[in-house]
């Protein structure tokens, strides 16, 4: 893919070399001079580009990952997956387009794909809600699970969403009960689940098709329980200070990593998902074939137990000894 269009705040620096490199090129002529002056200049550029982004900070992490030109799910499953054949509809109220699900082939596995889905265009976003999906989105999503499972298909669910949508009708529509049932019926469905945060991780709304045996994470992406700006706005009673939420919240894959709420970072393309698709497609199809290849191979109850017992596993801490047995006189 072409060099992003949109240029986010800390990558002025690069903008700057970029226009250098092509003021040099337009020069023209072929002399070894030039052609090596260039190649200085780009060289540059890459080592400050990888400079800046092993160096992001949470919040720049969060602007990364919600990038116009960043890859989506529609992206995904035309350059990592063939034959894909959309599934619509919760057979209870509508089809939301925030979640797209459909049957596809990664490799020589059969599978069922499930993600967010922001759209490109203004029509688009608005016609998914940018990404924020309705209770018939998750039950969509749900009875596409079920579906798989009964015909013995794994499930990879690709999340990018800054949370489920906040509306009256969505309220009414039960959406806090059809996100909670999504999390129980995928701790319990007998199939292989694998989940990626390829964008937003935002909330509720991630987590309602976040369940799975391994869930794994880009880069640049940040996978949190609530959107920098909602914390700023629950904590600080204003949205000017997401900055310091997001530092606040560990949301980076980093963190997550760290703290064992994923299980894999797969790394990206140098600048960004948003630099080169097909990349960033590529090291998501390895991830993908080789987590399949040992989770097909479980048997089914014990893929369940090691599934249930990794979900345990978050959040567990160590208290202290009390200061009497810490000192031996107990």
């Amino acid at each position: 893919m072409a060099a992003s269009n949109h240029r986010l705040a800390f990558e002025r620096p690069l903008q700057q070399l970029e226009k250098q490199i092509a003021e040099l090129e337009a020069r023209g002529g072929d002399s070894p001079e030039l052609r090596e002056e260039i190649r200085g200049v780009k060289r540059e550029l890459a080592d400050l580009r990888k400079k800046i982004y092993s160096e992001l900070a949470p919040w720049q992490t969060v602007q990364v990952a919600r990038h116009p030109e960043r890859p989506m799910t529609t992206d995904y499953i035309d350059l990592v997956f063939d034959e894909f054949v959309e599934l619509h509809g919760d057979k209870f109220f509508g089809d939301d387009r925030a979640i797209r699900a459909g049957f596809a082939k990664l490799d020589q596995y059969k599978v069922v794909v499930i993600g967010h889905q922001k759209g490109k265009t203004l029509a688009e976003r608005k016609a998914c809600y940018f990404g924020c999906a309705h209770p018939e989105g998750y039950r969509k999503a749900l009875g596409k699970m079920h579906m798989a499972a009964k015909y013995g298909l794994p499930v990879i669910c690709f999340i990018d969403t800054p949370g489920a949508y906040p509306g009256v009708g969505a309220e009414e529509r039960g959406q806090a009960q059809v996100i909670a049932e999504n999390m129980l019926e995928m701790s319990r469905l007998r199939t292989p689940i694998i989940c990626v945060v390829i964008g937003e991780g935002g909330s509720g709304g991630a987590l309602g098709i976040g369940v799975g045996d391994r869930v794994a994470i880009l880069e640049h992406a940040y996978y949190s329980v609530i959107s920098p700006e909602g914390c700023a706005g629950i904590l600080w009673k204003s949205g000017e200070f997401a900055e310091q939420a997001a530092s606040a919240l560990k949301l980076t894959s980093k963190d997550l990593l760290r703290l064992g709420a994923v299980d894999d970072v797969i790394e990206e393309p140098l600048g960004g998902a948003h630099r080169d698709h097909h990349q960033m497609a590529g090291r998501l199809k390895v991830y993908l074939t080789r987590a399949l290849q040992k989770l097909v191979k479980l048997p089914t109850d014990e893929l369940l137990t090691q599934r249930y017992d990794k979900f345990r596993r978050i959040g567990v801490f160590l208290e202290s000894a009390p200061a009497a047995e810490a000192n031996g006189t107990a």
